[in-house]
């Protein structure tokens, strides 16, 4: 349900940047998201993005993460500052011609 999708996170390795599928992939959700009004932010390290996202699952290897919907049920998705926060950022981004900014999360 895309009225309740606030957020869309498309992480991919720099090694990944030439898979064609993939860009494919991304171009087809980010028109998804952009008739939707959904802000969207890419992540530059899917691995640390499983480990934020996912309990540690041992030896198996995290499952795709290539694309993350975060949902928001409630009917004001103003209520929480740290996605308030989020919201500004990626409209400011927006402001500066950076239609999809891109976050870099640092190894541990």
């Amino acid at each position: 349900d895309p009225d309740n999708v606030v957020l869309c996170l498309l992480a991919a390795e720099e090694e990944e940047a030439e898979d064609a599928a993939l860009q494919i992939h991304f171009t087809l959700i980010q028109a998804f998201c952009c008739e939707n009004d959904i802000n969207i932010l890419r992540v530059s390290n899917p691995a640390r993005l499983a480990q934020l996202l996912l309990p540690a699952t041992g030896p198996e290897p995290p499952p795709d993460l290539h694309c993350v919907l975060v949902t928001n049920p409630h009917a004001s998705q103003w209520k929480d500052p740290a996605l308030s926060q989020l919201m500004c950022f990626c409209r400011e981004s927006r402001y500066m011609d950076q239609w999809v900014p891109v976050i870099n999360l640092p190894e541990r």
